[in-house]
């Protein structure tokens, strides 16, 4: 049987720009990406902290240390900038898999560079 299991969290992201009229996603700052073992297109799920909205879209990426959390699209609605966020993705694994599989913890400071990363 294979589980859908938490594989990475960004927590804390600031959303710092909203593109109504774009094809849809989710634009992350690539050192992000990277720290959190995201991959562009990939899907995700966004959750606000500020309005409690949560939405699925895909990552797009978005410039290296630039900070950019930018939700595009129909996502654009979903908040404003300065809102905190937190980005999760999902992987199957299988039982062997998971007997050493550990999730990645990302956390971001208000100019959303990384402030910490940890495995659990």
């Amino acid at each position: 049987m294979m589980r859908i299991i938490l594989k990475s969290k960004v927590s804390y992201a600031t959303i710092t720009d909203l593109q109504l009229y774009y094809k849809g996603s989710i634009t992350i700052d690539e050192d992000i990406m990277d720290m959190a073992d995201l991959k562009e297109h990939e899907r995700v799920d966004v959750l606000n902290l500020n309005n409690g909205v949560r939405l699925q879209t895909y990552v797009i990426k978005g410039e290296r240390g630039s900070g950019m959390i930018c939700l595009n699209g129909p996502a654009a609605r979903s908040g404003y900038k300065g809102d905190k966020i937190i980005i999760i993705s999902y992987g199957c694994y299988n039982p062997e898999e998971l007997k050493t599989f550990k999730s990645k913890f990302v956390e971001l400071d208000e100019q959303n560079k990384i402030k910490n990363s940890y495995l659990a």
